[in-house]
């Protein structure tokens, strides 16, 4: 299993670094296009629309990504856009976050299906969107939810004793939580102090925007954002568990599919540029 997940991680990179790093922000969306039709692929699958309905709606959701970037560019749609994405993500996130699996399935099939659509798009177009800001920007939101991740899954190893949502996800505690946080201010504290000031970076990070917006206020929103990349996991645990499946699908072999992968960047990335807005 250990192999499988290095080989497909040097592969994948090998695929996304050129890239992220090339002079254009094009190559970047259309790969990250095509990445968001598989997670609507698998989107599909775990919702009752196997075979070729979830092939069609991958490929439906891949055009309707396509159609907004040839209308849009890539100029930034409206602050407000953002917004409402991120209060769906806290309201709806929290509703269903209540229900749990039990109560998932007792969603009708339609809504289910347009409500993935709908968050899988707003957040391609967040990510492309990130982009255009800059390298150093893009990879500060991503190093967020990563971070926060990592320092989660050591803390709860080490510390985690009072389980966050055994119904749902019986590895995550309240330890984890608390460590993703901790991990997730220490490296904004770095980035801010270290990188930003003494690399020769192609625009501010997050952190950085944050910090010169909201000044002390931007320790609260980055602990916003780390708590919403536990909802964003959370939430796609709750749909395999609701379904019985232990990953979205078998794409990245050690890894699971495009939406284990991804799930938690769901609801940052929107949210972050919502908050770079202020």
């Amino acid at each position: 299993m250990l192999k499988q997940r290095v080989i497909t991680a040097i592969v994948l990179l090998a695929i996304l670094l050129p890239a992220l790093f090339a002079a254009s922000p094009w190559p970047f969306a259309l790969l990250t296009l095509v990445m968001i039709g598989a997670g609507g692929w698998e989107w599909s699958r775990l919702n009752g629309a196997d075979g070729t309905p979830a092939i069609v709606f991958g490929l439906g959701l891949a055009a309707v990504c396509g159609a907004t970037l040839v209308a849009l560019g890539l100029n930034a749609p409206p602050a407000w856009c953002w917004w409402l994405v991120g209060a769906v993500w806290v309201l709806g996130g929290a509703y269903a976050l209540r229900g749990g699996p039990a109560g998932w399935p007792k969603v009708a099939r339609l809504p289910r299906l347009v409500l993935g659509a709908l968050a899988l798009w707003a957040a391609w177009l967040a990510i492309v969107q990130a982009k255009t800001v800059g390298i150093n920007y893009l990879l500060s939101i991503f190093c967020l939810v990563w971070a926060a991740d990592i320092a989660a899954y050591f803390g709860g190893r080490a510390f985690g004793k009072r389980k966050l949502a055994p119904a749902i996800s019986p590895g995550k505690s309240w330890a984890g939580v608390w460590s993703g946080m901790v991990g997730v201010i220490v490296l904004g504290f770095v980035w801010v102090h270290g990188i930003d000031l003494h690399f020769a970076v192609d625009s501010a990070s997050l952190f950085s925007v944050l910090v010169r917006r909201m000044h002390v206020v931007s320790l609260l929103a980055i602990i916003f954002l780390c708590a919403m990349s536990v909802v964003g996991d959370l939430f796609e645990s709750l749909i395999k568990r609701a379904v019985g499946a232990k990953d979205s699908s078998g794409l990245l072999p050690g890894h699971g599919g495009v939406l284990d992968r991804v799930d938690a960047l769901l609801p940052v990335f929107p949210l972050a540029l919502a908050l770079s807005s202020l």
